[in-house]
């Protein structure tokens, strides 16, 4: 696991310059960091609108009695969504807004769903209940 985020930790901003570089190239630097500008401030109002969304949903599923597991893994894609759009770079704003649109978000949630179910069937995440 570790060797996979140092893996990601050294590509991705290698490619993030690489992209800002060939974009500035194309469109000039002043529109890049116009677009860094309005990529940053787009996702920080589509967080907050997603994020008070699931706060309410969670609210309510906990109200009716209910397990909020989506909501949990909705919670958690807006979360990292929020973070990797404050990153400069074309490549993490992608992945970002890909986390905090609702209809993007869902194939995301699936996988993660399974990724979760797998990993608990192989005994390496336990989940307790009360």
């Amino acid at each position: 696991m570790f060797r996979w985020l140092l893996l990601f930790i050294l590509i991705v901003p290698a490619l993030e310059i690489g992209v800002l570089i060939w974009t500035g190239n194309w469109i000039g630097p002043i529109w890049v960091i116009l677009l860094i500008i309005l990529t940053g401030v787009l996702g920080a109002w589509l967080a907050k609108k997603q994020g008070l969304e699931t706060i309410r949903n969670f609210q309510q599923s906990v109200q009716y009695g209910q397990m909020p597991q989506d909501t949990l893994l909705d919670g958690a894609c807006i979360l990292v969504g929020g973070a990797v759009l404050l990153t400069p770079g074309f490549i993490t704003d992608a992945i970002g807004f890909l986390l905090l649109i609702p209809a993007t978000r869902l194939p995301i949630k699936r996988f993660l769903r399974s990724a979760i179910q797998k990993a608990m069937q192989k005994g390496t995440i336990t989940i307790y209940r009360k």
